[in-house]
């Protein structure tokens, strides 16, 4: 799979892959999540992680479309792979900076207090840019170890290489972001940030997957799990006939229009990834015989 181009767009107009761009690599996804699920983890509960993580955990790590909230900063970091947007859920800010200075049972505390009055401090603002470069390390490494892996061309993503965080706009709503669910050691609600990747970043991510995709069908069936990594709706369209306008409006209840049915398209979003036969079972028509669509 060749990435594409990378969009031309500055930090502050920041997009994240469109679904449609994902094509069949799609399902590898929740992969890619696992291991950076697991490299984020450990650095988190290692001495520096606990510097600035404090008592929050990783509790789960997934792809998801981009969330729906106008409340959310985001800030952008450029870098030789491509861009990541992070943005944080207000409350896990506060609670990282009143556990940080002491207060004892600080996210079970804020809880009884409305994020969105309180005052966006520069300690805040500081603390944000921090655990944004830091996630965009981890990210990029995680991302620079799959390309490797598959000996896909590429240079390597040094924490050097990287640029400073920049506010950016929220990525598109049809876009898909990874959800970073953390949890306080000493109880509270389940706190959230999320991080964006635009096109070019994104396409890395499935060029490091491709060598596993080829791994074959019976081995993603055994042991991935997908069910409970990531959710997509399929469409299939078995049919599609072109009309003239004319033809159209001369219609009448109970005219017949010839049609063959051949392979039916299975779609992603307008996306086209696999082709299937149509079957008859029980009285229902089905799709069989799936393809990767070309």
């Amino acid at each position: 799979m060749n990435p594409p181009d990378r969009a031309r767009t500055n930090p502050g107009s920041y997009q994240v892959l469109d679904p449609s761009l994902l094509g069949r690599p799609v399902h590898l996804l929740p992969k890619f999540a696992r291991r950076f699920a697991d490299a984020l983890g450990t650095a988190m509960a290692g001495p520096g992680g606990r510097r600035y993580w404090g008592a929050y955990r990783l509790d789960n790590l997934a792809f998801e479309r981009a969330p729906d909230e106008d409340g959310l900063r985001w800030l952008a970091v450029p870098g030789p792979l491509g861009t990541a947007a992070v943005a944080f859920e207000r409350s896990l800010l506060l609670g990282l900076l009143e556990g940080r200075y002491g207060r004892k049972n600080a996210p079970v505390a804020l809880e009884r207090r409305d994020p969105s009055l309180e005052r966006v401090t520069t300690t805040e603002e500081r603390l944000a840019a921090t655990l944004t470069t830091q996630l965009a390390e981890q990210l990029h490494a995680r991302v620079a170890e799959g390309l490797a892996a598959a000996d896909a061309p590429a240079d390597a993503a040094p924490a050097a290489a990287l640029e400073a965080p920049v506010a950016a706009s929220a990525p598109g709503k049809a876009g898909w972001v990874i959800r970073v669910t953390l949890r306080a050691a000493q109880g509270g609600a389940d706190c959230h940030c999320w991080i964006g990747l635009d096109q070019e970043l994104m396409a890395h991510v499935l060029q490091g997957l491709k060598e596993e995709r080829s791994g074959g069908r019976s081995q993603r069936a055994a042991g991935d799990g997908l069910s409970s990594g990531l959710f997509v709706k399929l469409d299939g369209r078995l049919v599609s006939k072109e009309v003239t306008l004319a033809a159209l409006f001369e219609m009448k209840v109970g005219d017949i229009i010839p049609v063959s049915v051949g392979r039916a398209d299975v779609l992603l979003d307008e996306s086209r990834l696999f082709t299937a036969a149509v079957a008859e079972h029980k009285g229902k028509l089905c799709l069989t015989s799936f393809e990767d669509a070309e």
